[in-house]
């Protein structure tokens, strides 16, 4: 991965050649001979080198969506966080349909559409460079239009552009923008040459990559001279520490733990978070510095202490959270709900709130007491909205893809919307979903984690008399280890 222009074919655009109409006409000579050779290539291959399997995206638009002619195609998608926990949004250039078949204009309203759900957060956006052609390419004049659309409020928080695969047609194409680029803006950006290379910053398996360009990848990798071929494949993963909290199961972190009801990290996330972090605005939105993240979760996997006020971000147990969240080997929510959650879209709105309820009900007795504890405190969350800016919706928006995911492939756009309504019905009903309920034989196991919907409210008693103290870490001013919920 880098972080400057390819240098494929540099000398195809000499220093002479500095007008934008003399770089448009040599853009568009780049990218037919690319088109050409990639033609050449796909002729003189005897046999086939043996296809990566398409990824299942459950990517079936809704007729009723007001840019279904655009969405259908699935030019972009929103595949859930980035390792970080930054919205992460795809551009495939490869599902673009030939320029006749598409209104290049309702494109860019669907783009600033898509990305008007995210905008206000921490955002990536990776772009699939293959599959561009003469026959589906948007014009540069319209780049330019679609460039200067976006105002600040979509670049400021635009973290990474990821571009996939990069050719010279891109080179020259960032040369011609290059006078409407800031510098800011232009660090953002960084070239990657094989998919196995976006590991180290994405969740690689929850990724919707277009088989073509799977398959383009194995080609690129199958070419590169010297040295064995750069594999995409997982590592073999390795046994767990005893201390390990990331990337382990319920159960494993609970039989660490001296049977902790509530895992670790969950639990003092919350508790600094209730803490200190419930008045300001956009929590959960926003990033943090990868170094910290890295090094708190280092901490935490060696079983060491964790001072969250040693870093002086309250981002830092924000991210931390949902970051343990989406490295759960199985959702909090598991697999096995996830086509209820997909089912929601079609129960009558009045009924919706029932059908929560029943699914969090059939949920195993650990992941119920989990999922209530982390759901009384994203509802406390939003009753400090009118400060916080995090409505059950936004909160919803931000936490929905990392509490349910599908067992094999990636979620699609359209499969996050039924994700995010239940999510934000789960915050705001959580009285009426979860009430004083417990699964048989839960009754015990909690006997030191009150999670009862009074803990969820903000007592405004607190503010004029002494302090309320609970063995929750959910209710107002609980702090108790994690250890000791036994």
């Amino acid at each position: 991965m880098r972080n400057r222009s390819p240098t494929v074919t540099e000398k195809l655009t000499p220093p002479e050649m500095t007008s934008t109409s003399e770089l448009e006409q040599l853009a568009e000579i780049e990218l037919q001979k690319e088109e050409e050779e990639e033609e050449e290539e796909d002729q003189m291959c005897v046999t086939d080198a043996p296809s990566a399997p398409p990824r299942s995206s459950s990517f079936s638009p809704d007729p009723s969506h007001p840019y279904y002619d655009v969405a259908r195609h699935g030019i972009i998608q929103v595949s859930g966080d980035d390792n970080y926990g930054r919205k992460l949004i795809i551009f495939s250039s490869c599902c673009l349909p030939p320029s006749h078949q598409l209104n290049h204009q309702r494109l860019l309203e669907y783009l600033k559409f898509t990305l008007d759900q995210y905008v206000e957060m921490d955002y990536i956006l990776v772009y699939f460079h293959y599959g561009l052609r003469s026959s589906n390419k948007p014009s540069l004049k319209w780049l330019r239009e679609a460039y200067n659309e976006f105002d600040r409020k979509y670049k400021k928080n635009l973290k990474t552009l990821y571009v996939v695969h990069p050719t010279n047609f891109i080179r020259i194409v960032w040369n011609i923008f290059k006078p409407l680029i800031s510098h800011k803006f232009g660090k953002k950006l960084t070239y990657v040459n094989y998919l196995g290379e976006l590991r180290d910053h994405l969740n690689y398996e929850q990724l919707i990559i277009p088989p073509d360009v799977l398959r383009h990848d194995e080609k690129l990798r199958a070419a590169q001279k010297g040295g064995p071929l750069p594999s995409v494949k997982t590592p073999p993963p390795r046994p767990p520490l005893p201390t390990q909290q990331f990337g382990v199961s319920l159960q494993y972190i609970r039989e660490k733990n001296r049977e902790a009801i509530i895992p670790p990290v969950i639990q003092q996330t919350v508790v600094y978070l209730k803490e200190k972090g419930l008045r300001t605005e956009g929590i959960f939105r926003r990033s943090a510095r990868v170094q910290l993240i890295k090094d708190v979760q280092k901490l935490y996997n060696l079983g060491k202490p964790v001072n969250f006020d040693q870093y002086g971000d309250i981002h830092v147990p924000a991210v931390i959270l949902k970051t343990f969240l989406r490295e759960l080997p199985e959702p909090l929510f598991t697999f096995r709900v996830y086509n209820q959650v997909q089912e929601i879209l079609h129960v009558e709105s009045s009924l919706r709130v029932t059908k929560c309820k029943q699914i969090v009900e059939s949920l195993p007795e650990q992941n119920f007491i989990v999922v209530k504890y982390l759901l009384c405190f994203l509802h406390m969350v939003s009753q400090e909205s009118i400060v916080n800016k995090m409505s059950p919706s936004n909160l919803a928006c931000v936490f929905g893809v990392n509490l349910v995911w599908p067992r094999h492939g990636s979620i699609s756009l359209t499969a996050l919307t039924p994700i995010n309504i239940f999510t934000e019905l789960l915050i705001e009903h959580f009285h009426t979903v979860f009430g004083s309920h417990c699964p048989p034989g839960q009754t015990q196991s909690l006997a030191g984690v009150n999670i009862s919907p009074a803990f969820c409210e903000r007592k405004t008693k607190r503010r004029n008399g002494p302090r309320r103290t609970d063995n929750s870490g959910c209710g107002p001013g609980g702090h108790t280890p994690a250890a000791d919920h036994t």
